[in-house]
């Protein structure tokens, strides 16, 4: 069984430091791809990964890596998708677990305002992080490392 780890699509994520504070509390590998540097705190868990400038390297890096013990924190909800698929448990920055229930929505959301904008209609943008959205996201990702962490390896089948 793989270990428990963090995933970081860390384009614009604002809950960085959050994900660093429960990753030290459980003492699990963070990741945090981008694909221009960007400062992390120089520890053993947390690891800095740097991936070519092409369009989506850092989604595909992470969607390649993504597993059943993984914890992807992301708002892209089409790597969200490849990732859920991959069977890793994902996370958008303001707490909202992605599950197979609600991509379909999300992505068909994501649609919609793809089409607004591309009709010239101003859409906005999302809300700024306050404090209750932190909260609100710490509580979801201890929420994940516990439900992974009470997980129990298979039995492997007896042998004759």
């Amino acid at each position: 069984m793989k270990p428990i780890e963090i995933l970081v699509d860390a384009d614009a994520c604002p809950v960085k430091e959050e994900v660093y504070r429960v990753a030290r509390r459980y003492g699990l590998p963070v990741k945090v791809v981008a694909n221009a540097w960007i400062n992390v705190p120089q520890e053993e868990l947390i690891e800095r990964v740097l991936v070519d400038e092409g369009f989506d390297a850092a989604d595909d890096w992470i969607a390649e890596r993504a597993h059943s013990r993984a914890i992807v924190i992301t708002s892209d909800i089409p790597l969200a998708k490849r990732c859920l698929d991959a069977g890793a448990t994902v996370i958008g920055p303001t707490g909202r677990p992605f599950t197979e229930a609600s991509i379909g929505n999300a992505m068909a959301s994501r649609a919609l305002m793809e089409h607004l904008r591309a009709m010239g209609e101003i859409t906005g943008g999302p809300k700024p992080m306050d404090k209750r959205a932190r909260s609100t996201f710490l509580s979801a990702l201890d929420e994940a490392v516990v439900k992974l962490r009470r997980q129990r390896p298979p039995i492997p089948p007896a042998r004759q």
